[in-house]
C-alpha cells in the first residue's frame, strides 16, 4: 500500500500543500556560556570576548553543552577557557535563552533538539584569544559598544544588554 506524504487542501490558485516529513526524535539540550569582559587599565574601555564559528563565520558567545554532573556555572567558565582561550571568574547569572534546531547525530539520524543556555557574565583573568580551540574559528575582543552589531543571534544581543547593564551599574 503506497502512503502519501503530502496533503494538498483546495487544488488550484490559493491552494495550500501540507508536505509531512516523516517523525523525528525530539531531545532536550542544555548549555551554558558566558559574557566575558575585561576593562582597560588605562581608560576603563570595557571589552568582551566573542567566537567566529561554523561555516556561515557567524559571530556568537562561548556556550557549550552542560556535561553529566556539571554544573552550568561550571560549564560556562570552562566553555569560555575552551572556546575563547581565557581564564575567566564567574561574576553574576544573566539570561537563559532558548531556542530549537534539528542536528544530525553521527549516526545519520535527524534529531529535533530543544535547547536551553545558561549565561553568566565572567570577568576575565588570564589568557589569550589566540588559544581558542578547533571547533573555533576564531576568538576576539571586541568593544562592549560594537558587540552588538556583531552578534549573529538577536536572543544572544539580549543577553549582552543585560550583561551591559550590569557593568555600566557597577556590578
Amino acid at each position: 500500500m503506497l502512503v502519501s506524504t503530502h496533503l494538498t487542501l483546495a487544488d488550484g490558485p490559493g491552494s495550500v500543500d501540507y508536505r509531512m516529513s516523516p517523525r523525528i526524535r525530539t531531545e532536550s539540550q542544555v548549555s551554558a556560556g558566558g559574557v566575558v569582559y575585561r576593562r582597560s587599565a588605562a581608560d576603563a574601555a570595557i571589552d568582551v570576548a566573542l567566537i567566529c564559528v561554523g561555516a556561515k563565520h557567524r559571530w556568537q558567545l562561548p556556550k557549550g553543552i552542560v556535561d553529566p554532573g556539571e554544573s552550568a556555572e561550571t560549564t560556562a567558565v570552562r566553555e569560555v577557557r575552551e572556546e575563547a582561550g581565557v581564564e575567566a571568574t564567574l561574576v553574576a547569572p544573566l539570561e537563559r535563552i532558548e531556542y530549537w534546531y534539528v542536528g544530525t547525530e553521527r549516526s545519520g539520524e535527524r534529531v529535533r533538539f530543544h535547547k536551553f543556555v545558561h549565561f553568566f557574565l565572567l570577568e576575565y583573568q588570564a589568557g589569550d584569544v589566540e588559544n581558542h580551540d578547533a571547533e573555533v574559528e576564531e576568538a576576539r575582543w571586541i568593544p562592549l559598544a560594537d558587540a552588538d552589531r556583531v552578534l549573529a543571534f538577536a536572543s544572544e544581543r539580549k543577553v549582552l544588554r543585560q550583561a551591559r547593564e550590569l557593568l555600566m551599574s557597577g556590578q
